[in-house]
C-alpha cells in the first residue's frame, strides 16, 4: 500500500465511487475535489496504481478537528487500511482533538482507535430528512 498526503495526481472520478461502493453519502467529483483541497489533512491510499480508499480532516490545526469521508474499497476492508487512515490523520494533527460522524454501524471500528461516543453532539444538516433516514439522527 502506498499513503499520499496531498491532492496532487488524484483521478476525482473515483472518489463519489468509493464512497458509494463503502455504502456511503457522496457527490459530484467536483465537489469532493473542493473539499479535499480545503482540508488540513488528507490521505489518499494506492494498492499499486489503484486508489482504494482515503480520509480527510478539516481543523484550525492547533485545537479542534473533525476527521470527514474516510472510506476504503469493499475488496480491501478488513486489512487495517481505514485505521492507518486515520492514525495518519490523527498523527498529522498534534494536540488536536477529534470529532467525526460514523456511519451506523460502524461505531465500534472508531471505539477501538479510542473514540468515544459523545453525549451532547448535535447536527444541522442540509438535508436533514436523508440524515434521520439513515439513522444519524432523531
Amino acid at each position: 500500500m502506498n499513503f499520499q498526503n496531498n491532492c496532487t495526481g488524484i483521478d476525482w472520478e473515483l472518489v463519489p465511487e468509493i464512497l458509494k461502493a463503502a455504502g456511503m453519502s457522496f457527490h459530484n467529483s467536483t465537489v469532493h475535489q473542493q473539499a479535499f483541497s480545503a482540508s488540513a489533512s488528507v490521505v489518499f491510499v494506492y494498492d499499486e496504481e489503484q486508489l482504494i480508499g482515503f480520509g480527510r480532516a478539516i481543523s484550525d490545526g492547533i485545537v479542534q478537528a473533525a476527521i470527514y469521508d474516510v472510506a476504503v474499497l469493499p475488496s480491501h476492508q478488513g486489512q487495517g487500511i481505514g485505521k492507518q487512515i486515520i492514525q495518519k490523520i490523527v498523527a498529522s494533527l498534534p494536540g488536536c482533538s477529534f470529532i467525526l460522524y460514523a456511519s451506523p454501524g460502524k461505531e465500534t471500528f472508531y471505539e477501538k482507535l479510542n473514540f468515544r461516543r459523545m453525549k451532547t453532539g448535535m447536527a444541522l444538516f442540509v438535508k436533514a430528512d436523508i440524515m434521520t433516514s439513515r439513522g444519524f439522527t432523531e
